[in-house]
């Protein structure tokens, strides 16, 4: 048995403004950077054996914390980066919907038919993902890995865990900065823990954003 730590990047401020970001480079928030700390303190000394990260800056930056507080590299892979939203990439969600209303509400309402204009759709995002995390999984036979990555990402991989499938992406929550947990053995994986976010206890006034 393997467990997986499935975690969600800390908040930037486009996540406070609901702008898409996807590829977009985009930092990490005051509040974020503070997500990051909080998060790496909580998992200090939890056996965690690697910490893997999407190559984008909010993910690495969350991911640093919590190793060097467990006295490892962060390693990198390219299949965890986020979805590309293509056109709607930089753009206020409140102007794609105004502008571009009869796909919007396609990705609300059919997200399993969904594809960004220019961009990936959800099967594309665990078409590359799934891979990355068996992988991982089997690397760490016995431990534990912590997966830092992004919200479409993280619901992407959980539905695949439940055997829900892209239709259910909307039917799980991922705040910044949360703690999900999996479990795998013989190929049957087990969701232990969903959107724990209870170690930001300090900031809770102003919780995660599940944008």
């Amino acid at each position: 048995m393997a467990e997986i730590l499935l975690i969600r990047h800390g908040e930037t401020e486009w996540n406070r403004r609901e702008v898409f970001r996807g590829r977009a480079d985009v930092p990490l928030s005051a509040r974020g950077r503070e997500q990051a700390r909080l998060l790496g303190e909580a998992l200090k000394g939890s056996e965690v054996q690697a910490v893997y990260s999407s190559p984008l800056s909010r993910a690495r930056q969350t991911a640093r914390p919590l190793a060097e507080a467990l006295g490892i590299e962060v390693q990198t892979d390219e299949r965890l980066v986020d979805m590309s939203f293509g056109r709607w990439e930089s753009r206020p969600r409140a102007e794609v919907e105004k502008e571009d209303p009869a796909l919007y509400r396609a990705w609300l309402t059919e997200p399993q038919e969904f594809r960004a204009p220019d961009g990936e759709s959800l099967a594309d995002v665990i078409a590359r993902a799934w891979p990355a995390m068996g992988q991982i999984t089997a690397r760490h036979r016995g431990g534990r890995a912590a997966i830092v990555t992004h919200r479409v990402v993280c619901k992407v991989l959980l539905c695949a865990a439940l055997g829900a499938g892209e239709a259910a992406f909307w039917r799980v929550r991922v705040d910044t900065a949360s703690i999900s947990i999996l479990d795998a053995s013989d190929d049957l994986w087990v969701v232990t823990r969903l959107n724990d976010i209870h170690h930001l206890h300090a900031i809770r006034e102003e919780d995660g954003s599940d944008f």
